[in-house]
């Protein structure tokens, strides 16, 4: 699953372990999540989304195999 996480980051001027602070995961869970490493939890992912003021899809985009 690929994700636009990193940008989004980013563009708020915010660190791996900024952005997992408010996200109340670690930094080696944003770190997964941007690398495409990890797919989140549905919980995380709405915590996402609320977050960055957008909804899940426009976030997590899901290519079909």
């Amino acid at each position: 699953m690929n994700n636009r996480l990193r940008e989004l980051r980013e563009g708020q001027g915010w660190s791996q372990g900024e952005l997992a602070e408010q996200l109340d995961v670690s930094r080696q869970t944003i770190n997964a999540l941007e690398t495409g490493k990890y797919d989140p939890s549905l919980p995380l992912a709405f915590r996402v989304a609320r977050l960055f003021g957008g909804r899940i899809e426009e976030i997590f985009l899901y290519e079909d195999q």
